[in-house]
């Protein structure tokens, strides 16, 4: 049979299961829209911004288990979206991303959009492919797909040149058709001392730790049965906040140890053996690196060159955290050994919970603005348990993360190891077009609003009822707390005064303004009610941020503990000088 490039991509990604493309078209993938319009399964979207099509699609792949995919113009398009792409490699997001490409059938020098895309890709994409031919184009979709799906997911790249997409050629039948990778089964011969000593470890520990991150999402029952077994209290990283449900009493929050909050701290502070699994205990989870990670770690990953890099393991367990978790649970099942009590544990980490609750609640700004804590716990109260939070980078990612209980498996999701401004906007769309019948709210610092607001516009044109609450403090303040102690300034950190009620407007959104502590419920309340109708909705926060988060204190004092003498000193004497002089 003959078919073009077109109709070849259309029938690959229906194979694959993609039910969105985001992205601009132009006249290199334009015939590539065309055969999309007629798919029954695929919806293409036409974004604002190439970088927040990324950013859609990989909360397309956070929320759901379709692929997200963008199709974008050669070169430019890509240098666009090459924020959310690198979002997606860093934080191991699997992501399909196309592009058009110019005529490989001319023998034209220079044409429009002529540049090395392979290349350009290479540093933030797991592989990339061009296609030479309309035979080539579906083996390699269904390869492009496989690759981003198995082993630590990641974005793979696709170039399919103009002339691919637009003429025919003869396809062989019957066409090949897409199944999913599966993990692998797992080596029991290779494992089965590392998984005897793991389990040896911590039945004899006195008091074992759970450290989960974004590879052990999907595990949620085997995590809570190995917490109440143990007794151990659960920690995640920032990626991995919703692995395990807040509302669990062994459940302490994002972290432990120097940056994270009393109830993590503490239930920590004598931890003698630490079960880890999927995460890298890369800079943000380890507070910069100041975790106290026991001698005894226990490292369960599914990419083995993660052991060690920043904290010697003990036992290393390579693999699917599911299948690695389930082996694990049969050796501590069949050891016959009583689960536990944690019940003294328990009590003291909802003690510690209340307590920093209650430390907030009495906190009074310099202004009556709004105290976070008493912003997220009205929030908490109006969502419904599967209501998806998105958070975007700054002050606010840790606050949320310290005071906003997350109760289902992948319902908060965060830009973490590229940490990358502007993504909650976007996303939060991508979250809200895979989940329509759920809560959806992004909660986004003043400066990363700026970035990708015009987005909005994707959002009410499509009918798409999210709700942004953008805090709302005038700088940038995760950086400009850090420059107050050694500076005494805040250099490119202050904000102009930008109308956010006209970029409401601008974009077809409702605009809410919420000032103080007394106004939390009633404008929460209808800007939920507003979204329920279909319509995006700003709600501007008039935030306090005058207290800082333990995460915040916590790094900076990790940090300025590894300065030499002679740095300290300068920066403490440059710092007293400006706060005299002014």
């Amino acid at each position: 049979m003959k078919k073009t490039g077109a109709w070849l991509l259309r029938y690959a990604l229906e194979q694959i299961g993609v039910r969105y493309t985001f992205g601009i078209p132009g006249v290199h993938n334009t015939e590539l829209y065309d055969a999309l319009n007629s798919s029954e399964q695929i919806t293409p979207l036409l974004v604002t911004h190439e970088g927040g099509g990324a950013f859609m699609a990989d909360a397309i792949s956070r929320t759901t288990d379709s692929l997200g995919t963008l199709l974008v113009v050669p070169a430019a398009g890509l240098t666009h979206a090459a924020s959310g792409i690198g979002e997606a490699y860093l934080d191991g997001i699997p992501m399909l991303v196309l592009s058009g490409g110019i005529r490989t059938d001319s023998a034209f020098r220079y044409q429009l959009h002529d540049i090395n895309q392979q290349q350009l890709l290479q540093a933030i994409t797991k592989a990339q492919f061009k296609v030479e031919s309309q035979a080539e184009l579906v083996p390699t979709l269904f390869e492009a797909a496989r690759i981003a799906l198995e082993g630590e997911q990641g974005p793979v790249f696709v170039e399919i040149p103009m002339n691919i997409g637009i003429f025919s050629a003869e396809i062989a039948e019957p066409l090949p058709t897409f199944s999913a990778p599966t993990p692998p089964p797992l080596d029991q011969a290779g494992l089965d001392g590392q998984l005897e000593l793991a389990q040896r470890l911590l039945q004899s520990a006195r008091r074992p730790g759970i450290f989960a991150g974004w590879g052990a999402r999907d595990c949620e029952a085997q995590l809570i049965e190995l917490a109440e077994r143990l007794g151990a209290p659960v920690a995640t990283t920032l990626q991995g906040l919703s692995v395990f449900p807040a509302s669990h009493p062994l459940a302490v929050g994002f972290s432990f140890g120097p940056h994270a909050v009393p109830a993590a701290q503490n239930a920590f502070a004598e931890c003698d053996c630490l079960l880890a699994i999927g995460t890298r205990f890369s800079e943000i989870p380890t507070g910069s690196f100041g975790l106290p990670v026991p001698e005894q770690l226990i490292h369960l990953d599914i990419n083995p060159a993660v052991f060690d890099a920043n904290y010697p393991a003990s036992v290393r367990l390579p693999g699917d955290a599911g299948q690695l978790l389930a082996a694990l649970l049969d050796r501590l099942r069949s050891s016959q050994a009583e689960p536990r009590d944690s019940r003294e544990l328990q009590a003291r980490i909802a003690a510690d919970k209340q307590a920093y609750l209650d430390e907030w609640y009495a906190h009074k700004g310099k202004f009556e603005r709004v105290n976070p804590a008493r912003f997220f716990s009205g929030l908490r109260a109006l969502l419904a348990d599967d209501a998806i939070v998105v958070a975007d980078d700054g002050n606010h990612t840790f606050l949320t993360a310290e005071l906003m209980p997350i109760l289902r498996n992948r319902h908060f999701i965060s830009p973490t190891d590229f940490n990358c401004m502007g993504y909650c906007v976007p996303a939060s769309i991508g979250a809200k077009l895979a989940h329509p019948q759920q809560q959806v709210v992004g909660i986004v610092g003043d400066g990363a609003f700026l970035m990708t607001c015009m987005e909005l516009l994707t959002a009410s044109s499509n009918r798409l009822g999210v709700v942004q609450c953008v805090f709302n403090d005038g700088e940038l303040s995760q950086i400009s707390q850090a420059q107050e102690i050694p500076y005494n300034r805040k250099v490119c950190t202050v904000l102009p005064k930008p109308d956010f009620a006209g970029v409401a407007q601008a974009t077809g959104s409702a605009y809410l303004r919420l000032d103080n502590d007394q106004q939390i419920d009633s404008v929460l309340k209808q800007a939920l009610a507003i979204a329920e109708g279909g319509q995006p909705v700003v709600v501007d926060v008039r935030i306090d941020y005058s207290k800082r988060t333990r995460f915040t204190k916590g790094i900076v004092a990790t940090n300025l503990k590894r300065l030499d003498t002679g740095t300290k000193l300068r920066f403490v004497g440059r710092a007293l000088l400006r706060r005299v002089t002014g």
